[in-house]
């Protein structure tokens, strides 16, 4: 294991997390409080759908993420306010006085 994916680890959020953090970010602004399909975000994130269910319930149980899957096997996801306000803090440049 390299020395910078260990210490990604030990800050609790690694990078796969962040990866996708940025991604909803990005859906957030092209178009505010509508919901990205978990078919474009998988395939945009470069994941199967089972590494990106996987990597959303670990967002959704922190609160970052909200959820909604269908019976059919679909569904779609959006940042919670929590992770939007996380994602501005972390994603957002300072702005220049």
């Amino acid at each position: 294991m390299h020395k910078e994916d260990k210490e990604d680890k030990e800050d609790g959020i690694d990078a796969a997390l962040i990866a996708l953090l940025a991604l909803l970010w990005e859906a957030r602004q092209e178009a505010p409080g509508k919901p990205w399909s978990l078919a474009k975000l998988a395939k945009r994130a470069g994941v199967q759908m089972s590494t990106l269910l996987r990597q959303l319930n670990a967002l959704s149980s922190a609160g970052l993420v909200v959820v909604a899957t269908a019976e059919s096997g679909g569904g779609s996801t959006l940042l919670s306010a929590a992770g939007a306000e996380l994602c501005a803090s972390v994603f957002t440049p300072p702005q220049e006085e």
